[in-house]
């Protein structure tokens, strides 16, 4: 090959969420410049391409986000936790979000990524946040923690079909031939179509005038989420009475858009409760090159529909795979506060015991020399649950046991079962989590027994930490010699 011949390597970049609404429509878009590495925890029926490659990715794991990102230049984080991660979820989407992001991130520095690409929302200046935008900030803020540059897009209501906000705001016009409208409908935002943002997020790839930097986008229009309805109602061709009433609070509207769109009230109780604050592109936070949509909120609309019923037309003309067995599995993830100078190491320590005085005079906690802690009855000794501490994937701020064993764990099935102690980064605040726990109990009686006997003991735990001295006892060990 002739010198002036070669050919410029393609980037390759790493899309979190492959498989949902966004990324399904970014993976296209990318494919014209760059090889895509498209993660998503089930892959069984999807096919690599020429310049895309699936991997198998649970961002729980940190090893497994290890894995995701080898070889990977750029990458491009969609992920929310909104919906149930287990069978059982026990934790607030705040909490779980936490630990996606921390694997996440750790994993970039690790792999050495040029860049991350984050898609967030819109954040209101000099106001008390929502639950949900203050865990896009918390999100925004751990990705940047360890040292990777990353590039944050700001977008209000992203209009597109199989979105969150969009809809539920469709389902909504669709259904009631009479809308009654609080306050919060008056509130104005700035909605942006979907092509819009995916030629923002594409654009931001390997853009180093955007390194560090949260940018504000939007479409061409400034309305109310009444405007939104109105013009809807249009395109949909219906028509739909609106009457503007004072009193309904944000906490009556979650419940009754939750019950009319027949929407899981975990998805839609944040997005509602963010609905109080003006969600508008700011000027000193927008680019001139991606900032700016062109397309306006009646033709997305319109776009949107009409993809819809493309999908359901394809959707009917294929077969549906056999639905994947349901694994009987837990996720518990609480946050307590970390005493002044401690790290998680410390707290994991001290959480052992801790725990061997509460559940005294009835259990007890031993541990061996090679750091296996387990739970066990005082008359028999018969080990209830065993944890293993990963002296090769603990930290100072990441303390990590395996679930080995014992009368509580279902010995044939648990491949992946663990539990975590994880500082969040630049907090003093720690991250306390159970993940691919696979209990023995029959699950009706697990759920009401022993899953509600670890939220008591980390309500405690929470509590006792609390209480703590601000220079707390160092060095914790665990006795286990019997007097």
């Amino acid at each position: 090959m002739m010198k002036n011949q070669e050919t410029k390597k393609r980037p390759v970049v790493a899309l979190t969420g492959a498989s949902g609404y966004i990324g399904h429509h970014l993976v296209n878009k990318l494919t014209e410049h760059a090889d895509v590495v498209a993660l998503s925890r089930n892959i069984n029926n999807k096919q690599d391409t020429a310049q895309v490659t699936w991997r198998s990715c649970d961002l729980f794991s940190m090893s497994d986000a290890e894995k995701a990102l080898e070889g990977v230049d750029f990458a491009v984080y969609l992920v929310h936790s909104m919906k149930p991660s287990a069978k059982l979820t026990q934790g607030s989407f705040e909490n779980m979000d936490v630990i996606l992001a921390d694997n996440f991130a750790q994993a970039a520095k690790k792999q050495r990524l040029k860049q991350i690409v984050y898609l967030s929302g819109i954040i209101p200046e000099n106001e008390k946040l929502s639950r949900h935008l203050s865990s896009r900030l918390e999100v925004e803020n751990i990705l940047r923690a360890y040292g990777t540059p990353v590039t944050t897009i700001r977008a209000g209501l992203i209009v597109g079909p199989k979105g969150s906000s969009f809809p539920i705001l469709k389902k909504l016009v669709k259904r009631l031939p009479v809308m009654v409208l609080p306050k919060w409908t008056r509130t104005k935002t700035h909605p942006i179509a979907l092509p819009d943002v995916l030629t923002a997020l594409d654009k931001s790839i390997g853009n180093q005038t955007l390194s560090n930097r949260a940018i504000d986008i939007g479409g061409p229009e400034i309305m109310s989420y009444k405007e939104m309805m109105r013009q809807t109602t249009e395109v949909m061709g219906l028509r739909r009475k609106m009457i503007n009433v004072p009193f309904l609070t944000v906490k009556l509207s979650r419940l009754w858009v939750s019950l009319t769109t027949n929407s899981p009230k975990e998805m839609v109780y944040p997005l509602i409760e963010s609905l109080t604050h003006p969600m508008t592109a700011k000027p000193e936070h927008m680019d001139e090159e991606i900032s700016f949509g062109k397309i306006t909120f009646k033709q997305s609309v319109h776009q949107t529909l009409q993809e819809e019923k493309q999908n359901a037309k394809e959707r009917k003309s294929v077969m549906k795979p056999n639905a994947p067995s349901i694994q009987q599995d837990v996720r518990s993830v609480q946050r307590i506060p970390l005493p002044a100078g401690k790290d998680a190491d410390w707290v994991s320590n001290y959480y052992m015991i801790w725990l061997h005085q509460l559940i005294h005079p009835f259990l007890k906690i031993e541990v061996d020399e090679t750091n296996e802690y387990s739970i066990q009855t005082r008359l028999l000794s018969l080990p209830l649950l065993t944890f293993r501490y990963s002296e090769d994937r603990s930290t100072v701020n990441r303390s990590l046991y395996y679930i080995t064993g014992g009368a509580f764990e279902n010995k044939a099935e648990n491949k992946r079962g663990r539990l975590e102690f994880r500082r969040i980064p630049h907090s003093d605040e720690c991250i306390v989590a159970i993940h691919d726990y696979l209990p023995s109990l029959p699950w009706f009686i697990y759920r009401y027994t022993q899953a509600k006997a670890h939220l008591w003991v980390m309500y405690q735990f929470h509590k006792h930490l609390m209480k703590l001295e601000v220079h707390p006892p160092n060095n914790p060990i665990l006795v286990t010699t019997e007097t």
